[in-house]
């Protein structure tokens, strides 16, 4: 027993790492106890809508906390709701949501299973698509299932129930939703759920549900929104402020050094595999007088860059930062952009349809400001006006480009 209690002990100190809710303690131990008296693993599920394949950090907040349960020795069944896609998750939105095609979800569905595995173990993983019981349901069994929850229930959800208050629409279908991520758990009898804080109301639901269908109610762990590289908005692709999972490691490395020193703590507790007793050692040694807090960020950006790319990589990820944004160095890998000076085209216009093309910056406009706020240098001399590269500023056949800090481009004179 004892040996069991340290166990548990130590499994629950992980799976509450970083976690923003979750059911009571005793809860998690009487389950942990049967666990092991049982020898069997915990099955945990996760249900993913296949409507945003590109995985960022943000993503990866559930997905590293069930590597690291299954490293403990239990199960992922994760399902991909390729038939609740059909309904759409409402959660927080004021309007009925379009349903995606089948062709738009088995695509979705495919990418996310890639990137998903790059985390968890695939060998303690089971993957479900929800359409394999979903689909099979007639409309007794529908009937049935509508019959575990009552319409009060239902409304107890925000967004139902502004929808509803204020006039707007709210298509039946749309109330099933959570219902049908309940039958879920069902079906796959799931020890634990997890999911992020915004999907409270339908992990509840899959207890209540289980429960009517003589189950053992699973446990529920919610996990914070992760804060993006602003430290102000949730970590969102659209908005500019995400970390990929699938980005170059010196990508990775150099995004992670830019989120405020206040959200190192968190992205240690949230984006990384270290036990929360060593975070607390680290976040110690960070505090102490005369400690810079560069070098914890340096060392959390090694330890999350390793997490997708392995040791090798970070290291030179690591390397190239020190070398760029601390010696002033040119990397040897920077984007090359050419320039025709026989073109009717302006210098200055093809360098920033250039850099639009390659992705590097979202507008025109922002590169201008860079330019006008100072930000910009061309062989280490300040323009203030993009306009103002020419031919005759662009002197050699190789030039560096700085813009903003450490982002660095050759441009090249195409042969005259």
């Amino acid at each position: 027993m004892g040996n069991y209690e340290e166990k548990i002990n130590n499994t629950i100190k992980i799976m509450l790492k970083g976690a923003s809710d979750h059911t009571c303690v005793d809860d998690i131990k009487k389950k942990l106890q049967e666990a092991f008296e049982k020898q069997r693993p915990l099955k945990i599920k996760l249900g993913l809508d296949p409507t945003a394949p590109d995985i960022h950090l943000g993503h990866s907040v559930v997905l590293r906390k069930i590597r690291q349960l299954q490293d403990l020795g239990h199960r992922a069944v994760i399902i991909i709701g390729d038939y609740t896609a059909r309904i759409g998750d409402p959660s927080g939105k004021s309007k009925t949501r379009k349903q995606l095609s089948e062709e738009e979800i088995f695509k979705s569905a495919e990418t996310y299973k890639k990137q998903i595995l790059k985390i968890i173990d695939p060998e303690k993983t089971d993957i479900r698509f929800n359409s394999e019981w979903l689909s099979g349901l007639n409309f007794g069994d529908v009937i049935e299932l509508c019959s575990k929850c009552t319409v009060a229930r239902i409304l107890e959800r925000d967004d139902f129930s502004n929808r509803y208050a204020n006039h707007l629409p709210l298509s039946l279908h749309e109330l099933l939703y959570p219902l049908a991520q309940a039958y879920d758990s069902v079906v796959v009898k799931s020890d634990i759920e997890m999911g992020g804080s915004d999907q409270t109301f339908n992990i509840l639901m899959g207890r209540n549900i289980q429960k009517s269908y003589g189950q053992e109610p699973q446990l529920t762990i919610f996990m914070p929104l992760l804060e993006g590289t602003d430290g102000i908005e949730k970590m969102s692709k659209s908005l500019g402020n995400y970390i990929g999972i699938n980005e170059s490691a010196h990508v990775m490395y150099e995004k992670i050094m830019k989120i405020p020193d206040e959200l190192i703590a968190r992205y240690y507790t949230l984006c990384t595999d270290v036990h929360p007793d060593e975070i607390k050692n680290l976040l110690a040694n960070k505090s102490e007088k005369g400690k810079n807090p560069r070098d914890t960020k340096m060392n959390l950006a090694h330890e999350i860059t390793k997490l997708y790319h392995g040791e090798g990589d970070a290291i030179l990820a690591q390397k190239r930062f020190v070398d760029v944004f601390q010696k002033g160095e040119v990397p040897s890998d920077i984007l090359s952009l050419n320039v025709d000076v026989k073109s009717d085209v302006l210098i200055s216009d093809q360098i920033v349809n250039s850099l639009i093309e390659l992705g590097e910056f979202k507008s025109k406009s922002d590169i201008r400001r860079i330019f006008s706020q100072g930000g910009a240098r061309i062989n280490d001399q300040k323009v203030l006006n993009v306009s103002d590269l020419a031919a005759q500023t662009i002197g050699e056949k190789v030039n560096i480009l700085r813009l903003g800090k450490g982002k660095m481009f050759k441009i090249c004179k195409m042969p005259e």
